[in-house]
């Protein structure tokens, strides 16, 4: 695969922020995408939530007790682990950069998966990812 392209939650992810699963672009025009401000906090640790966000455009950092563990970008989410148990925020996330995200609440969500199942499977892919960094961090 060619450096233009990378893996994302949403499949593959151009490098001008384009997402494609099968071919189409989720969240480009999704009309309740809300712009966030360099320096916002979207969540906050030990806040409720049962929602999560897929991110449109720009960066954010993900902080918990004061230190960054993760950077999100175009096509990524975060907040996943509130939307699947209903358990509180376990970290902050902080926009970097202008953002634009798109709120998936559970309604959205199993819409999302009944759609196109693949969307399933790298939410699944996610969680994986950020649980082994975890572990092999220690």
């Amino acid at each position: 695969m060619c450096d233009f392209w990378r893996w994302g939650a949403f499949g593959l992810v151009g490098r001008n922020g384009a997402r494609l699963i099968g071919g189409m672009n989720l969240f480009r025009n999704a009309p309740d995408a809300r712009v966030i401000e360099a320096g916002t906090y979207v969540c906050r640790q030990g806040e409720t939530g049962t929602t999560m966000f897929a991110v449109v455009e720009g960066d954010l950092e993900v902080v918990h007790d004061g230190e960054v563990i993760e950077r999100v970008g175009a096509g990524e989410t975060f907040g996943e682990m509130s939307l699947v148990d209903k358990s509180p925020r376990s970290a902050d996330v902080r926009a970097t950069t202008q953002c634009r995200v798109v709120e998936i609440d559970e309604r959205r969500f199993g819409f999302l998966v009944q759609q196109n199942p693949f969307f399933a499977l790298e939410i699944m892919r996610t969680l994986s990812k950020r649980l082994r960094h975890q572990i092999e961090r220690g």
